[in-house]
């Protein structure tokens, strides 16, 4: 294997479903997909939220941010899927790898604080709903919006720039189709104790802080909703939040599952399956949920497709 220096390899082999070669071409398809489609829903919803004046509001500017960081998440991991699972070359270079790693884990740890910041503005919505317009005001929501960034950013740097001082001791061979921070511990070699531990509180705070935040939310939210007397108004309430829930069980079921436990008890093909459904399946259904389960957006895509065509 040549090296650039003793300390890293100038390339590293994702080996992906090697062993299964049979998974890889309708991977492959799904994925040439998804990606296009994941792609123009997320588009579709930055442009209706910016261009009708009457989704100018901190829910739609919170559903930008997080379709903008859906678009950036899937496109960080996305094609190199594509290359591992469509062609006969599995490697990726040490610099590609690094990129990936950094910017891969800053959108999940920015999404993660994101769910949550979108929780309590439905909370805030919902039971104060008089000092809405007071409590999110614009000023306010471009400060939580940075904050959440920052933390994300943050998160990815301690975390992936730590795993990057890991000896490999020439081991260049990675049993995933990306590069992700777990797989990288457990491919190190030598005392890794003190990442793994590292990884699992700084995954607590990300993961577990934020979704006792929305089940707090969301709790306070049935109490108050339960109070509502008319059908029409426990109706319209539920189904402003019901979108949002679905998405938070998409994004923090697999998460969950994959890194709020040591690496090295990770199994053989966990890290593929979770990274191909929050890296790809979460980002494609998304738009459509919120489409599906939203009547001010269903009319925003309507009006702006009657725009489009109108004017041709």
């Amino acid at each position: 294997m040549i090296t650039t220096n003793k300390s890293h390899p100038e390339e590293f082999i994702l080996l992906g479903f090697a062993d299964r070669p049979w998974l890889e071409p309708p991977l492959f398809i799904i994925l040439l997909v998804t990606y296009p489609l994941a792609m123009m829903g997320n588009i579709a919803i930055i442009l209706v939220s910016i261009l009708d004046p009457c989704l100018h509001s901190p829910m739609y500017f919170f559903l930008t941010n997080l379709s903008f960081l859906d678009m950036c998440y899937t496109t960080s991991i996305v094609p190199q899927m594509l290359t591992n699972l469509g062609g006969a070359t599995k490697t990726i270079s040490y610099m590609r790898c690094v990129v990936q790693l950094y910017f891969f884990h800053t959108m999940g740890g920015t999404e993660c604080v994101l769910l949550a910041l979108m929780s309590f503005d439905r909370y805030v919505a919902i039971c104060r709903p008089l000092h809405y317009t007071l409590i999110m005001n614009q000023r306010t929501c471009l400060l939580l919006v940075s904050t959440v960034w920052l933390t994300g950013i943050s998160y990815a740097v301690s975390e992936a720039t730590a795993t990057l001082q890991l000896p490999l001791c020439g081991h260049n061979k990675l049993d995933h189709l990306v590069c992700e921070i777990p797989v990288l511990i457990k491919t190190a070699c030598g005392e890794k104790e003190s990442n793994e531990l590292a990884l699992s509180v700084v995954c607590i705070f990300l993961l577990a802080v934020p979704l006792c935040l929305i089940l707090a939310s969301y709790a306070g939210i049935g109490h108050a909703v339960l109070k509502i007397k008319s059908v029409e108004g426990r109706t319209k309430a539920f189904g402003t939040c019901s979108s949002h829930l679905v998405v938070v069980l998409l994004f923090y079921g697999p998460a969950i599952s994959m890194y709020l436990q040591p690496p090295s008890s990770i199994t053989k093909d966990q890290p593929k399956f979770m990274a191909l459904f929050y890296g790809v399946v979460t980002p494609t259904l998304n738009p459509f949920i919120y489409t599906l389960r939203n009547k001010d957006v269903k009319g925003a895509l309507c009006n702006l497709s009657r725009n489009i065509f109108s004017s041709k």
